[in-house]
């Protein structure tokens, strides 16, 4: 066990010696999970589980997902959820990836499966997930400094193709070939044969092409595989000794030679390969020819990291100086021309509001920073057009890719921008866990507040808000004189209560 990995940059989170830390991958053809230690400023991997529970084979054609898959699943977590117990919630981070993404109501495998582990589960679009597989292996295998470096990690359900330098991401993309479902798709009958492959390849090298261009003009210094199937390739490469467990462009062909020779799947005989990987190898060792082929590699070294990792680091920078969904809100400010004086104002209101409703409301800390955040961003849309602007940010902000974030925090985020004026629609919320409901609903009517108040972008703060809560009654007491000399502001707030009705909120208003 007492491996350690490479030292971070910061400790974001208050961390003392001999804390605690859990990541989870719920991949679509392993589960794992990694706990470590911090000691001295650097991470101990102290446990490790690992579950190949092939979650993709269960997803079928429509985006439901086999009853006999899901109870595999949900033993697994159980198991998980075991380990975990004695480590706080808010050291751990449970992250699921392609094959849950793809459900047709991912609530459906969600709720038990939190249920059955005893933790939120965070789905991850396809280019986060390529962030976080980057900052793994950065983190595991530090890259020479002003190097570019290229990882490939080929999964269950999906492949992800990063160009990074130092511990960032520079490019990401993430396609829709793993070694479960790409098996799954051209070999159905389990059936191989070299006409077959071909045709395999030709379809699979087409989705590399899509981006082959642009990483080859970037280049790279140095490529790494992460995940299984590059591993157990590297390994059946060290086992033919062909290389000494690297994979190069002169070993894939052979290992795929000696693969064809069987003509069906349950009677592959490759040396080094681990009877559990059996079955999906072949899915995996086409999607990496093709990479090979398109992106013009030579050699690629096997890292020993991968996504679990890096969602460990990840929570090693969230909520401090390092927090990538910090600056992916200031890149998202200047992108769209957003005000950071009014911003900012807009910020600071929300801020006292909520320090005065916290305790009562039972509002968190990922709450105070997740208003934040929508503070800062409710204008994006003036970007786009003035009239209904509040819609066009909300849009933005669920559909775009956003470092850092997850696709849940992605559309909270949204229903906080959306609602932040004008009536509030009765699907507003529909994409938010019921488990965050109540608190979303309390953000959004605090955030609601402080724009009215800021109504008329005037630089001066506004002056004494006094806020009290009683159960789901907010009221507020604002100052007369200051109000007075506002009509505007005055009209807008008078016909809030009816508005923050629909937040579930009784809102009292008055003026002393």
């Amino acid at each position: 066990m007492n491996e350690i990995l490479a030292r971070p940059r910061a400790t974001a989170l208050p961390l003392q010696d001999g804390d605690l830390l859990a990541a989870v991958d719920l991949g679509s053809n392993s589960f794992h999970m990694v706990v470590a230690r911090y000691v001295l400023g650097q991470l101990r991997v102290v446990d490790r589980i690992r579950d190949m529970v092939r979650l993709a084979e269960g997803l079928d054609a429509k985006g439901g997902l086999d009853a006999a898959v899901l109870r595999r699943a949900l033993e697994s977590l159980e198991r998980f959820g075991q380990r975990l117990r004695d480590i706080p919630p808010q050291r751990v981070r449970v992250i699921a990836t392609n094959t849950v993404r793809q459900l047709a109501v991912p609530s459906a495998f969600l709720l038990p499966a939190e249920t059955a582990l005893g933790h939120a589960i965070e789905v991850v679009s396809g280019r986060e997930e390529a962030r976080l597989v980057y900052l793994g292996v950065a983190h595991a295998q530090p890259p020479k400094p002003g190097e570019l470096r290229l990882v490939i990690d080929i999964g269950g359900g999906s492949t992800e193709c990063i160009i990074g330098s130092g511990l960032e991401a520079i490019e990401r993309e993430s396609l829709q070939l793993g070694c479960v479902a790409t098996t799954r798709r051209f070999f159905p009958d389990g059936k191989l044969s070299r006409k077959r492959w071909n045709k395999a390849l030709t379809e699979v090298s087409a989705e590399f092409q899509q981006f082959a261009n642009l990483y080859r003009a970037l280049g790279w210094q140095e490529a790494l595989g992460s995940s299984g199937t590059n591993k157990a390739i590297g390994d059946i490469c060290a086992a033919m000794k062909l290389t000494k467990g690297a994979v190069t462009a002169q070993a894939l062909p052979q290992v795929r030679d000696r693969l064809l020779q069987a003509e069906s799947i349950d009677k592959i005989d490759l040396p080094g390969l681990p009877a559990e990987r059996k079955p999906i190898i072949a899915g995996g060792l086409l999607v990496l020819e093709a990479a090979f082929d398109v992106l013009g590699l030579e050699r690629m070294a096997v890292s020993k990291a991968a996504l679990r990792e890096g969602v460990l680091y990840d929570m090693l920078g969230r909520g401090g100086a390092d927090d990538p969904r910090d600056a992916s809100v200031a890149a998202l400010m200047q992108r769209y021309g957003i005000d950071p004086g009014q911003a900012q104002r807009v910020e600071d209101t929300a801020m006292q509001l909520f320090d005065a409703t916290c305790d009562e409301w039972e509002l968190t800390g990922d709450d105070r920073a997740m208003l934040s955040r929508a503070a800062n961003l409710h204008e994006l849309g003036l970007a786009i057009a003035h009239s209904q602007y509040h819609v066009h940010g909300a849009y933005v902000l669920e559909h775009s890719d956003i470092a850092g974030f997850s696709q849940q925090e992605q559309r909270l985020l949204a229903s906080l921008v959306r609602t932040h004026r004008r009536g509030i629609p009765k699907s507003a919320f529909d994409a938010i866990p019921d488990r965050l409901l109540a608190r979303t609903k309390h953000i959004a009517a605090l955030l609601r507040i402080a724009v009215l108040l800021h109504r008329s972008h005037e630089a001066d703060a506004v002056p004494r808000i006094d806020a009290k809560v009683d159960g789901e009654t907010l009221e507020l007491t604002l100052d007369k004189r200051w109000l007075d000399q506002r009509p505007l502001v005055r009209q807008d707030i008078s016909g809030e209560p009816e508005d923050a009705a629909d937040l579930g909120v009784t809102l009292r208003i008055d003026a002393a």
